[in-house]
């Protein structure tokens, strides 16, 4: 069982939280939210696509390097930390001080990505690894349309399983996402 908390509840906590996962499906705005927050809160800032997981080429890192890489950075004291990967959540929930967790309607993902894709099409965004240009693919696709069904599920059990003491703030739209920046704004 986890700890649901209100989007007031959560802007007090990132106050003090020294660790938090900003987590949901592609497009949904985690990048976004996560670089405002890290600026606002002096987290550093951490993506996983970037940091942990792609090389150029879209070239998968080593699993071990990756892993050791995810590590040496949730050893830090301090870091919001962008992206899902229901299979890494193991390591990062027992460290986290705060889990927000953007689940936007399918097609605010959709969009969010077309989105993306338009604005870096053919070159690698900031939270990605360089040499990974902006791509769009059908399998791309079809993992956001299902997301809700394929993939949350796995992020409820490890939610309870791994950081069940950990409170979970859900941001069900992009104005949800702005909105939780404009209360910090006001306490900041």
């Amino acid at each position: 069982m986890t700890v649901s908390i209100t989007m007031e509840d959560a802007a007090e906590r990132l106050k003090t939280a020294q660790r938090v996962l900003v987590i949901g499906c592609s497009g949904s705005g985690k990048s976004t939210l996560a670089r405002k927050l890290g600026a606002r809160l002096g987290l550093p800032y951490v993506s996983m696509d970037r940091e942990i997981f792609w090389l150029p080429g879209w070239t998968v890192r080593p699993r071990a390097e990756a892993l050791a890489r995810l590590r040496a950075i949730l050893a830090e004291e301090r870091w919001i930390i962008d992206g899902t990967s229901p299979g890494t959540l193991e390591l990062r929930l027992p460290r986290t001080h705060l889990v927000l967790w953007l689940r936007p309607p399918r097609w605010t993902s959709l969009y969010g990505v077309l989105s993306r894709w338009l604005k870096f099409r053919g070159r690698s965004r900031p939270e990605m690894a360089d040499g990974c240009p902006e791509r769009m693919t059908r399998e791309f696709l079809t993992y956001i349309w299902n997301f809700e069904k394929t993939q949350s599920p796995e992020i409820e059990e490890n939610l309870a399983a791994y950081g069940p003491d950990v409170p979970v703030c859900v941001l069900k739209s992009k104005a949800e996402n702005r909105r939780l920046l404009a209360i910090l704004a006001r306490q900041y």
